[in-house]
């Protein structure tokens, strides 16, 4: 017979014999409410009272069935027009533990509350303009250089209205709150991916024309006949007459695709 049946029977033995509460505490080393609890069960329901067997839910055994029926479900959306699926939401639909769910998603690196984003390309040509693009990297021509040219539009020029303090023994560098706007400036920039150094330009304006200069600027930073790869991002600016007119210019110009598309031109 278990021990705590047995506790529970001598107990109720005490109580029925007229012990006191004080008495059954020091016999049985318990508390006033364990006793005053069985007290009342067996009041209650009798014999039945002192039984505490809870056989609790059946355990769930993971076949590959059952995971594979979680995460089929798991790809649909919510009949309730829920973003997603909770653990808790999703059990009592396929009538299962949440603890079930919780370890088949852990299983699948599943996280329904997650949320990420990725853009479409509509060109039909994309991958082969993609590799065009990839492949530049890896296989560059020979003693040929590669741009990345790319701009950062309403860059504000900032002018502080107080001195800057230098750092000093125990204190940062620090300057004044308020500032002057100057406006904004665009900025024009080149990353010689081999090199890592950036050829850089600001100008007034945001304009293709000013745009279309900037490349014509990158090869001076280059030996004479030396090739030069530019790649431009798909940028609506990068579209206009004056880019290809600029990409007209050379023989070897073309454009190819990457991300949303880009534009690649060789000059000799």
């Amino acid at each position: 017979m278990p021990a705590g049946y047995l506790f529970r029977a001598k107990l109720i033995l005490l109580l029925a014999g007229g012990v006191s509460f004080s008495g059954i505490k020091q016999r049985l080393q318990t508390t006033a409410p364990t006793i005053i609890c069985w007290k009342e069960r067996f009041l209650a329901d009798g014999i039945d009272g002192m039984d505490t067997y809870h056989p609790g839910q059946k355990p769930t055994v993971f076949t590959p069935a059952l995971r594979a029926k979680v995460l089929a479900a798991t790809r649909k959306q919510p009949a309730d027009g829920s973003t997603h699926w909770s653990c808790r939401k999703l059990a009592a639909t396929l009538h299962i533990g949440k603890d079930a769910v919780q370890r088949v998603w852990k299983e699948a690196g599943i996280q329904p509350q997650r949320l990420e984003r990725y853009m479409a390309s509509n060109d039909a040509d994309f991958a082969t303009k993609a590799a065009d693009i990839i492949g530049l990297y890896p296989n560059l021509p020979h003693h040929a250089a590669v741009f990345c040219v790319d701009e950062k539009t309403a860059v504000q020029a900032l002018g502080r209205l107080d001195p800057v303090l230098p750092s000093s023994p125990g204190r940062a560098k620090r300057h004044g709150f308020e500032y002057y706007r100057h406006g904004t400036l665009p900025l024009y920039a080149a990353l010689d991916t081999k090199t890592g150094k950036v050829v850089g330009k600001t100008t007034r304006r945001h304009t293709s024309r000013m745009l279309g200069s900037f490349p014509g600027q990158v090869p001076e930073q280059c030996p004479v006949r030396q090739q030069v790869q530019i790649s431009l991002d798909n940028l609506p600016a990068h579209k206009t007459q004056s880019i290809r007119d600029f990409l007209a210019a050379h023989p070897n110009a073309h454009t190819s695709s990457w991300t949303c598309g880009q534009t690649r031109s060789c000059l000799g």
